[in-house]
């Protein structure tokens, strides 16, 4: 279990992804452009074998903004971009309504 406190350090917030391309060195991996509000962030995320680069462009999601940035397979990731999952599926988190773009979510 982890506490209320530790709970709130996490920036969850909207961001708009503007821009999909491959990953260079990875057939999973797409490296994603998302705004966030404030700036544009690079993401790396493992959705490839579920979303097609067109699917994705415009879409709104859910995105860990504070995450220590790290490079995945020699790309940067500045965050993440939540998702669900199961054996057969992964399914980006989105909000059911327009929401602006840099809401935090609670």
């Amino acid at each position: 279990m982890i506490s209320y406190d530790d709970f709130s350090k996490l920036d969850l917030r909207i961001g708009k992804i503007i821009e999909v391309s491959l990953h260079p060195n990875a057939d999973k991996l797409y490296l994603l452009k998302v705004d966030i509000g404030e700036k544009v962030v690079q993401l790396v995320a493992g959705i490839r074998a579920f979303y097609a680069p067109e699917g994705l462009i415009g879409k709104l999601g859910v995105i860990l903004v504070n995450l220590e940035p790290r490079e995945i397979r020699g790309c940067l990731s500045e965050g993440m971009l939540l998702a669900a999952s199961s054996p057969e599926r992964i399914s980006v988190i989105s909000p059911l309504e327009d929401v602006a773009i840099g809401s935090k979510v609670k």
